[in-house]
């Protein structure tokens, strides 16, 4: 009589795969960014990135060497996936000031909230960590975000859409106002729609980016 043999383990899709390690890491770091925007980066534990990746305890171990790894990495995938995407549509605009409205069409959609949270999440962990790799990085990846406003109000000029007496003050207000409104949105403490929060931007690009006049024509002797 043989032996009944033991009952074989499911295992996850993830598993049955071998993937090389960049791909892996990138995986298991994608699944976590969903349980930070939801749960905040302080409550999410290797356990929890484990089940949303569809992979065991020991793979994420052994692909990263902390919790605190794992999230700095998904939060700066899904912080640079997210700002990628706005440079795209940015880029594809016929003019400067068409590029900046476009820009606060995308900041402020029914979907972004969570990119929000995302954000102020990963400037707070930054605050409790600052020698976290990650951190080190913050002030470069906000010294791209202001270039690239300020490079819009240039290209503005350039266009001759506008003018504009200080792009480098406009760039520090848009971008402040931005994560003002931003704040304010997540916490609804006052409400705001996001509707206002685009209107109180564009305002802010109709004040500083003046309109040019067409000039007069020359008559012909």
């Amino acid at each position: 009589m043989k032996a009944s043999r033991p009952p074989r383990r499911a295992v996850a899709a993830a598993d049955r795969t071998r993937q090389p390690t960049e791909v892996r890491r990138r995986l298991i770091a994608e699944a976590a960014v969903p349980l930070i925007a939801e749960r905040g980066y302080g409550s999410v534990g290797v356990r929890d990135v484990a089940a949303a990746a569809g992979v065991s305890v020991g793979t994420v171990t052994y692909h990263f060497g902390s919790v605190q790894e794992i999230l700095s990495e998904a939060m700066v995938l899904h912080i640079e996936g997210y700002y990628a995407a706005l440079s795209r549509a940015a880029e594809a605009a016929t003019s400067g000031v068409e590029a900046l409205r476009l820009l606060v069409d995308a900041l402020f959609t029914e979907d972004t909230d969570r990119h929000w949270r995302m954000w102020f999440e990963y400037w707070n962990a930054g605050e409790q960590d600052p020698d976290q790799p990650f951190a080190r990085g913050q002030a470069d990846r906000y010294r791209d975000w202001h270039d690239q406003i300020r490079a819009l109000a240039v290209r503005a000029v350039t266009d001759g859409d506008a003018d504009c007496a200080d792009p480098d003050g406009f760039t520090v207000r848009f971008a402040a106002l931005a994560d003002g409104l931003a704040l304010q949105r997540l916490r609804q403490a006052p409400s705001l729609t996001t509707r206002d929060a685009r209107r109180h931007l564009n305002r802010l690009i109709e004040t500083e980016l003046i309109p040019r006049r067409p000039r007069p024509a020359t008559p012909r002797d």
